[in-house]
């Protein structure tokens, strides 16, 4: 099993002390939160995205220091990143915490440097609470651009 002392490093505060994007977006076109019932950790995002692609980011991160290292990563490079590549990411985290994957390469590589969390089943919901929120605004941006949507049609103009 992982040392505390190896969960805890430098490293990670470093990364959870440069969070950007730290604020809220004015008109989003989508908010959502996760919440760790565990811990009591919580994260909302707001999102904007056009054709399926990150186009502005915004959060409050009232978390541990493992949700705030992984917030801080995603806080820098989701901004670019299409909705399908960040899914991708999101399954390479649950399956690094969860199943003995491997971290996440490219672009989202720093949050490999939460893989020794895997040992502590108690912090997998605090890491991963960005993940979550990120997917449901996603999946709220959507469902908006997947309903259909209804034009009025003015009678006496035919």
């Amino acid at each position: 099993m992982a040392d505390l002392d190896e969960i805890y490093n430098t490293r990670i505060l470093e990364i959870a002390g440069a969070t950007t994007r730290g604020q809220r977006l004015p008109k989003p076109d989508a908010t959502a939160s996760a919440q760790s019932k565990l811990c009591g950790s919580s994260i909302t995002v707001d999102l904007d995205m056009r054709h399926g692609v990150v186009t502005d980011y915004g959060q409050t991160v009232k978390a541990c220091l493992l949700g705030q290292a992984a917030a801080s990563v995603v806080a820098r490079e989701i901004v670019g990143t299409s909705a399908e590549d960040f899914r991708v990411v999101a399954r390479q985290m649950r399956a690094m915490l969860k199943d003995n994957g491997p971290g996440p390469s490219g672009r989202f590589a720093d949050l490999a440097m939460l893989e020794p969390v895997r040992h502590y089943k108690a912090r997998h919901a605090s890491t991963l609470l960005v993940f979550d929120a990120v997917e449901a605004a996603m999946a709220q941006i959507e469902s908006q651009q997947s309903e259909p949507r209804i034009t009025a049609t003015n009678p006496a103009a035919s």
